[in-house]
């Protein structure tokens, strides 16, 4: 497992906690419709992208063009207004 994946499972996990947390407290209640869903739905997909890799936003800025950077070094090395 890359570190990359276990940031994803991390951030995705942390905010799925904090929606439950919040619930449980009483603060929020997520029967009703709110934006929270939102947040919910974007947790989810983090998490789930740590485990199988797949991340439908990666597959919507590609067809719309953007390019994958292969790693970091090389993305930095590329970039001519740093430093």
């Amino acid at each position: 497992m890359t570190i990359n994946r276990m940031v994803s499972i991390m951030a995705g996990s942390m905010v799925l906690l904090s929606l439950a947390l919040t619930h449980i407290a009483g603060q929020i209640d997520l029967l009703h419709p709110t934006w929270l869903w939102l947040t919910g739905f974007v947790g989810l997909n983090v998490f789930q992208m740590g485990f199988t890799g797949f991340c439908p936003a990666a597959k919507v800025f590609k067809a719309l063009g953007f390019r994958e950077a292969t790693n970091a070094s090389s993305a930095m090395a590329s970039d001519k207004s740093c430093c």
